[in-house]
């Protein structure tokens, strides 16, 4: 039996990962200028960066829905890579290290739901709640 405190604290990380995403989600759906340079880094022409963020920023909203909703294993091991990557480009694309530190509880959010629900084994543990 689950006790109160590890079920209201999976629910204070899931609220964590959505708001996460959700707010990211909604960033990358506008386009967000700022954010060219990062896929620039990774080889993206402005013009490519500027198509490609809306499809980021609804992959972003639906792992917020998920994480809400919906918390596969799955979701929260993409948040956490997703945040990892989306954290480690500040650095990459010129920016001061302290852009990366500043994020680090973007993907660890994420990798505490997964420590406390039990990382996944096996395949077929990615698709449990």
């Amino acid at each position: 039996m689950e006790t109160t405190t590890n079920h209201v604290v999976k629910w204070v990380l899931r609220i964590g990962v959505a708001g996460t995403f959700a707010g990211h989600g909604l960033y990358a759906l506008m386009a967000r200028p700022s954010w060219v340079p990062y896929l620039m880094t990774l080889g993206f022409s402005s013009e490519m960066a500027l198509k490609i963020m809306p499809v980021i920023g609804v992959i972003d909203l639906l792992v917020a829905l998920m994480a809400l909703f919906k918390p596969l294993r799955i979701v929260f091991l993409w948040a956490a890579v997703w945040a990892f990557l989306a954290a480690t480009i500040r650095p990459l694309s010129g920016e001061s290290i302290l852009e990366f530190v500043e994020r680090a509880a973007l993907w660890a959010a994420p990798l505490a739901y997964l420590f406390l629900v039990g990382f996944p084994r096996t395949l077929s543990d990615l698709f449990k709640s």
